[in-house]
C-alpha cells in the first residue's frame, strides 16, 4: 500500500542522497549499511524479547526504519550518480531478502514463536519472489498487493513501539509480536496469491 506514496518519499530522499554523495558513499555501500541495520534490528528484537530490557524494542524499531529508508536511498543515489546497474540491483534484492529473514527470525526467536515465524517468513519470501518473477516474465516489477515490503517494515517498526508500551498478551493470548507474525503469515501468502492472479490475468 505504501508504494503509492513513492513520489512523496522520493522528494524527501533528496537531502539524504546529497549527504551520501558528500560522504563519498556508493549505492552498494548504502545497501550494505542498510543490511547492517536489519541485523541490528534482529538482534535487538531477539534480546529485547528473550531476556533483555524492553527499551531494546524501541531501538529495534529505529533500526528497522533506518533499513527501510536506506533501502530507498541506495536506489535514488544510483540514479543521481548515473551508476544504477544490474549488479547493484541484484545486490540490493539479495540483501533485502536476507534482511527480511533476519528481522522475522529475530522477532520469532525473541517471542519464542518459531512456528509463526516459519509461516511468516515463507509468506514474506513468496511475496517478494512473485514480485521479481512477474518482472522476469516481462510485466514489470510488481510492488502492489495487500502487504509489500514498505508496508511490512512500517508495521514491524510500529509493533516494536507497541511491544515496548504494551508488553504481555493483547489478543487471544498473543502479544504484539506474535500478532504481527500471524498477520505476516496470513497476509503474506494472500499478497503472493494476489500478485500471481494479477499477473496470470495480464498474461492470459
Amino acid at each position: 500500500m505504501l508504494h503509492r506514496f513513492r513520489e512523496v518519499a522520493d522528494r524527501m530522499l533528496v537531502p539524504f542522497v546529497d549527504a551520501a554523495e558528500a560522504l563519498g558513499l556508493t549505492p552498494d555501500g548504502v545497501s550494505v549499511i542498510a543490511f547492517g541495520f536489519a541485523g541490528a534490528a534482529a538482534g535487538a528484537f531477539y534480546v529485547g524479547g528473550a531476556s533483555g530490557p524492553a527499551w531494546l524494542y524501541l531501538a529495534a524499531s529505529f533500526f528497522v526504519f533506518a533499513n527501510g529508508w536506506l533501502d530507498l536511498v541506495d536506489g535514488a543515489l544510483a540514479r543521481t550518480l548515473g551508476t544504477d546497474s544490474k549488479g547493484g540491483d541484484l545486490l540490493d534484492h539479495v540483501l533485502d531478502r536476507y534482511a527480511d529473514v533476519l528481522i522475522i527470525a529475530g522477532l520469532a526467536a525473541g517471542a519464542d514463536a518459531y512456528a509463526l515465524g516459519l509461516l511468516a517468513v515463507t509468506g514474506v519470501l513468496l511475496t517478494s519472489y512473485l514480485g521479481t518473477q512477474i518482472q522476469a516474465v516481462g510485466l514489470g516489477r510488481e510492488y502492489g498487493g495487500l502487504l509489500g515490503r514498505a508496508d511490512r517494515l512500517a508495521l514491524v517498526g510500529l509493533v516494536g513501539v507497541v511491544a515496548f508500551a504494551l508488553p504481555g498478551e493483547l489478543v487471544a493470548g498473543l502479544g504484539a509480536v506474535e500478532l504481527l507474525l500471524a498477520l505476516f503469515a496470513v497476509v503474506g501468502h494472500l499478497t503472493a496469491l494476489q500478485r500471481f492472479w494479477g499477473a496470470w490475468s495480464d498474461l492470459s
